[in-house]
């Protein structure tokens, strides 16, 4: 006995065609080109969430040399310090603090002093 395979192939190519919506070009309409593009687009989406994570950081790094430079101190000196007086507060939170909270930025900075 046979199977036809009609309903579920034409399920799957419009799940890929629906998938590939926005795509410029050919690859929004055409199967054999949707295919390849949700390949590459999987691993740029890939990609895109391990260098999310780096721009973050280099972000926060910034944010973090601004509200030092303005207290006379620099980043590299704060973060050892940071370090030498074991105070646990990453990155992000230094960003935080630094951006939205001046008055706990600035304790903060001369507790490390």
């Amino acid at each position: 006995m046979r199977v036809k395979r009609g309903v579920v192939a034409h399920k799957k190519r419009e799940a890929r065609l629906k998938a590939t919506k926005g795509f410029r070009w050919g690859r929004k309409s055409k199967e054999r080109a949707a295919k390849e593009a949700l390949l590459h687009a999987g691993q740029h989406a890939f990609q895109g969430r391990k260098q999310k994570k780096r721009d973050y950081r280099a972000l926060w790094n910034a944010k973090i040399n601004a509200g030092l430079r303005e207290n006379g101190l620099k980043y590299s000196s704060f973060i050892s310090r940071m370090k030498k007086e074991q105070v646990k507060l990453d990155r992000k939170v230094l960003a935080d603090l630094a951006e939205n909270h001046p008055e706990t930025w600035k304790k903060l900075v001369e507790s490390v002093k």
